[in-house]
């Protein structure tokens, strides 16, 4: 798990002062050392800021070919690599470390741009192709790994930060549209906050030479239609046994390190799942860390302190009260790079700063269960209503939907997207999302700057994600909770959920997520819906697969999803005053997305039904105003 940045100059030699400001930039992604490279005649340039994990002593990058035709540098970690090394040794490919990082110089002299097939794991590198003039980029399936790129002054910039972009000489500017759909929660797969300024999409490779750039994609989350005929169902506790087997091969894989290997923990299912699994793959106690909130409603350290105790892992619970949430949110904004909704990301932040102090570089997470198991409550009742679709009851049930007059909610959202009115009811969105995100709108429709919303007037931002991420051919004829995840994992999942990584390496801590494990993945998405939620139960199969490394109590907890407290209108909350103290500065004049009096205004909300949608727009506002400040936007 490291930083990475490459400079692609066809026409003239790369500056290095450049190439090491962006290096320089990404001293918190890879404390560890740092390593440049450039051919002789410099039209390219390869950086790397080391976090030391696997192969402590000789795995420093940029690592080359036994000819030095190819150069690579990695961030992220490829598991199962001792078998695809001895694979290529047996090719009589040569290796000069022993690091995970380097199959891929000799899986691409092998495979070349197919090489990416072959790896399992999160990652993100840039190589070199010497012979043919040839940069290639990629990113991991999921987009659990960030690789960020533009193009300026005549290069090809990459990078794992777009702060380190900004370093090594790409200007510094706000994206508005990117800004506009963000606000409404529109985070594609692909977007950054800064003009010019994108994302490599998850399961893509990007390749650039003399001619030009090219991004292509290597794989994708595909379901089968609803109305296959899935032998899985047949057999549920054969499909049960075999998800327990991968999900236990998976976490083993992400336990290899040369280093303490630690866990995030909650008080739910999938973390649960993953510390109760890991434990049993390693000889000495592991230690848990999980976020203490300082209301009772939000904190489950206690749920949490149980789960450590019955799998015998030490526990340390972080302290994420309102002051230390105030103390950082800045700063994790500003290594987020995007508009935080909730302070759970600086809880984030504060979690890992805590991992590192205690000496752990490396620990798992649950993270993808949701997406796996379909267990998010807005699949709920896409969930319920499974099997439906194609039968006479199910095309009642759609026409019914359909010509249903509009609730008050969907009149508000119609206002700022009519599509998502139509498509939710298409999908069968779980109604309790459409009332907080209607309310939500019309805020924020109330908050933007009036040159600003006549910009985007008559602009549908839903409509606009939905159009760039073209996923018909993906989700015609799935069943509809797979098509509202396949959606959500072209979206908010890789743009907004796994920027954590960011959060993470602000202190250099790399998070693995063994539910995101392609191998894993390709089988859970041919399980349908009436498994994966038997007799209404969500994330059934995960349940039953992680029996017997989970307690009962576990084993039967309903989903509760991480969120900080709100803090609006609290005496005495640090958060609360930081973000007035924000808002009432001259940041939010020169911002030009918002009105600078009406977003004040909602600091005096007293509304008790508008609570949840106000602390989430000052969080927005809040979060801009700190990255005009420090990006000097």
């Amino acid at each position: 798990m490291c930083g990475i940045v490459a400079i692609h100059s066809p026409r003239r030699p790369v500056d290095n002062t450049s190439l090491l400001a962006g290096m320089d930039a990404l001293k918190h992604r890879g404390p560890d050392g740092e390593g440049s490279w450039r051919p002789p005649h410099a039209r390219v340039g390869l950086g790397h800021r080391r976090l030391s994990v696997i192969d402590l002593h000789t795995g420093a990058q940029p690592i080359a070919s036994e000819d030095g035709q190819v150069c690579v540098v990695v961030n992220g970690e490829l598991y199962d690599f001792e078998s695809i090394r001895a694979d290529l040794q047996s090719k009589r490919h040569m290796f000069s470390t022993r690091s995970d990082s380097e199959i891929l110089v000799h899986l691409y002299e092998e495979y070349g741009t197919d090489c990416v097939q072959h790896l399992r794991g999160e990652f993100a590198f840039v190589l070199w192709d010497e012979t043919r003039q040839r940069l290639f980029a990629a990113r991991d399936r999921f987009g659990i790994k960030p690789l960020f790129y533009a193009e300026a002054n005549g290069a090809l910039y990459l990078a794992s930060e777009a702060k380190a972009l900004f370093a090594a000489g790409v200007p510094a500017a706000w994206s508005h549209d990117a800004v506009f759909e963000s606000l409404f929660l529109c985070v594609g797969k692909d977007q950054s906050l800064f003009e010019g300024v994108r994302q490599l999409p998850p399961g893509h490779f990007l390749t650039a030479d003399d001619r030009g750039i090219s991004v292509e994609r290597y794989w994708d989350a595909d379901y089968p239609r609803a109305n296959e005929v899935s032998e899985v169902m047949a057999r549920p506790r054969e499909c049960i046994e075999h998800v327990r087997a991968l999900l236990d091969e998976s976490i083993r894989l992400r336990m290899r390190a040369d280093v303490p290997v630690g866990c995030l923990l909650s008080g739910g299912l999938d973390s649960s799942s993953i510390l109760g699994f890991a434990a049993r793959h390693t000889d000495r106690p592991m230690r848990a860390f999980t976020i203490a909130f300082d209301e009772p409603e939000f904190d489950e350290s206690a749920l949490a302190k149980d789960t450590a105790h019955f799998v015998g892992a030490e526990f340390e619970s972080v302290d994420a009260g309102n002051t230390r949430l105030a103390e950082s949110f800045a700063d994790s904004v500003v290594h987020g790079e995007i508009i935080q909704y909730n302070a759970h990301g600086t809880a984030r932040f504060l979690l890992s700063r805590a991992v590192q102090r205690a000496g752990y570089k490396v620990v798992l997470a649950g993270e993808g269960a949701d997406e796996l198991f379909a267990g998010y409550g807005f699949c709920s009742s896409a969930v319920l209503s499974r099997g439906t679709r194609g039968s006479l009851r199910g095309k009642l049930q759609l026409i019914a939907r359909m010509l249903a007059p509009r609730s008050d909610a969907e009149r508000s959202i119609s206002r700022t997207s009519p599509w998502l009115v139509r498509t939710s009811r298409l999908l069968n969105l779980s109604p309790q999302v459409l009332a907080p995100l209607a309310e939500r709108m019309s805020m924020l429709q109330g908050a933007l700057a009036p040159e600003f919303a006549a910009a985007v007037h008559r602009r549908d931002p839903f409509r606009q994600l939905f159009d760039r991420l073209q996923p018909m051919d993906r989700i015609r004829g799935r069943e509809p909770a797979k098509q509202l995840i396949y959606l959500w994992m072209q979206s908010i999942f890789p743009g907004y959920i796994l920027a954590a990584d960011r959060a993470d390496m602000a202190h250099g801590v790399e998070v693995r997520l063994p539910f995101l494990d392609h191998v894993l993945f390709d089988f859970v998405r041919r399980i349908p819906v009436g498994l994966l939620a038997l007799n209404g139960s969500r994330k059934h199969v995960l349940r039953e697969a992680a029996g017997p490394a989970i307690s009962d109590a576990v084993r039967t907890r309903m989903k509760k999803p991480l969120i900080a407290p709100p803090f609006t209108r609290r005496k005495g909350n640090r958060l609360n005053d930081m973000v007035e103290d924000t808002l009432r500065s001259g940041a939010l004049e020169s911002l030009p997305f918002l009105d600078a009096r009406a977003t004040r205004s909602l600091l005096n909300h007293d509304g008790r039904a508008g609570r949840a949608s106000v602390d989430p727009i000052l969080l927005m506002a809040a979060s801009l105003c700190v990255l005009h400040k420090r990006f000097h936007l």
